[in-house]
């Protein structure tokens, strides 16, 4: 019902306003960019802005030129489509250019969503926005492009640890059949995302990895990353991903937590879950959110008082 609302609002507005939450990571970025692009194949006028510009890694997306600079003014427009995000502050600072008077359409799937547009399209057993859309564009029955479908298929695989992940579904396979239609090289968009590190940043994140703690009787790892450390690192390497990578091999292992120092006394955290812990339940006490296995949230306090809330957390739900 919420997708012909959607599909009727496209029909009906000809200047739309595309988001995705801060940090912007290849599922956000690439749902927005496939939007876009089916936006514009009806005629449509489109702008994609987001608080943050993307990391350097994702400087191959088809279409990036499609991103425009965040800037503090009002931009013309029908309707605001927000992707990826489990709430509205989740886009930081564009906030301040959306009007009350306008539309807001919320295109998710994160659980912990709090559908806070006026038509809401959340699936929450889909495995990333890009399926979402997926979905939409087929009940809209529009024909893909290949340039689109290289797209959604990007958002789904990185959002899916390359299927690996539990929100892979047989649904998510038959997307993925279909896409693959378009005999795009997979192994190409790979290597692009994740077999592309500079050495500088390979030597230095062997440096930062091997401070990892275990706790919680060897069922948690932690590991901090301080300001000066990321700075040291290049755009095109996503070290948070590595070292989720990194530490869910160990043996016994079913949270990690990387602690990473914001602003000020405000410490930015990370969850990744490996058994039965809901980590979006622990984050949504801070209101944070996201997923059963993958999920944030935003501290106030340094990184130590961060570590003790947390920990004593996990040392009750570990129980």
């Amino acid at each position: 019902m919420n997708s012909q609302k959607i599909l009727k609002t496209i029909q009906d507005n000809g200047t739309f306003l595309l988001s995705t939450h801060v940090n912007p990571d290849a599922d956000g970025l690439s749902s927005e960019l496939a939007l876009a692009l089916y936006l514009k194949s009806l005629g449509k006028k489109v702008h994609v802005i987001n608080a943050d510009k993307p990391l350097g890694m994702y400087s191959f997306l088809p279409r990036k030129h499609l991103l425009e600079e965040f800037r503090f003014a009002r931009i013309p427009y029908d309707a605001a489509i927000i992707l990826d995000c489990g709430d509205l502050d989740r886009i930081g600072s564009v906030q301040s250019i959306l009007s009350e008077e306008k539309i807001l359409i919320n295109i998710d799937h994160h659980i912990t969503n709090d559908f806070f547009g006026d038509i809401n399209l959340v699936d929450a057993k889909a495995s990333s926005t890009a399926e979402v859309l997926f979905n939409l564009f087929m009940e809209a029955k529009f024909k893909l492009t290949k340039e689109l479908a290289v797209l959604l298929y990007i958002g789904i695989m990185t959002d899916t640890g390359c299927f690996r992940y539990d929100n892979t579904t047989a649904h998510t396979h038959a997307v993925i059949s279909q896409l693959m239609q378009f005999k795009f090289s997979v192994s190409q968009w790979y290597k692009k995302i994740y077999e592309n590190v500079p050495f500088h940043d390979f030597e230095l994140f062997n440096k930062v990895v091997r401070h990892f703690a275990v706790t919680h009787e060897g069922r948690v790892a932690s590991l901090v990353l301080h300001k000066n450390i990321l700075r040291g690192f290049s755009e095109e390497f996503d070290l948070k991903d590595k070292i989720f990578t990194f530490l869910r091999a160990i043996i016994g292992i079913e949270v990690i937590i990387i602690f990473t120092e914001s602003k000020q006394k405000e410490t930015r955290v990370n969850f990744r879950s490996q058994g039965a812990v809901d980590v979006a339940k622990l984050a949504s006490r801070y209101k944070g959110g996201g997923h059963k296995k993958a999920s944030g949230c935003l501290l106030a306090g340094s990184v130590e008082q961060s570590q003790q809330r947390i920990f004593s957390d996990l040392e009750k739900i570990l129980k």
